[in-house]
């Protein structure tokens, strides 16, 4: 793939070396994050990147297998101004409403559990979390249900 200075560019968010963390594994962790403008072309298969603040302990060169052309509509994207990051470069997500609850049946126990849809999913993601970890951390959904 090549990309002309200039062009728009999205990155893609990878978790597994554990330099670059944007919240949780799976399904709700975003697979790019960008538009970012191309400064530079270094040599065949790397690009320099016009980086945002918020990502400024980030070396802003990339391999091309990490980059994907921006085509203008694309929905898996967070858009920097509703991101919060933490000290580890990590996207904190945060849980927008609760639709549904159920227990589920272990071996040895129940576990109560509840549907979530969380804020920076703008296709309808919803995941099923412990209803336990979600009240220690967002009591908040649980007052106005």
């Amino acid at each position: 793939m090549n990309f002309e200075v200039g062009d728009l560019v999205l990155l893609k968010v990878s978790p597994r070396k554990g330099i670059l963390r944007f919240g949780k594994r799976g399904k709700l962790s975003p697979r790019f994050i960008g538009p970012f403008k191309v400064l530079q072309r270094v040599r065949n298969q790397a690009y320099k990147m016009e980086l945002v603040e918020e990502l400024d302990g980030i070396h802003n060169t990339f391999h091309v297998c990490y980059l994907r052309k921006f085509a203008g509509e694309v929905l898996d994207i967070i858009p920097f101004s509703e991101m919060k990051i933490d000290e580890d470069k990590r996207l904190i997500e945060d849980p927008k409403v609760i639709f549904d609850r159920k227990t589920k049946k272990l071996r040895r126990k129940m576990v109560e559990l509840v549907l979530v849809r969380w804020k920076h999913s703008y296709v309808p993601n919803l995941t099923w979390e412990r209803e336990c970890e979600m009240k220690n951390f967002y009591q908040h959904l649980f007052f106005n249900a």
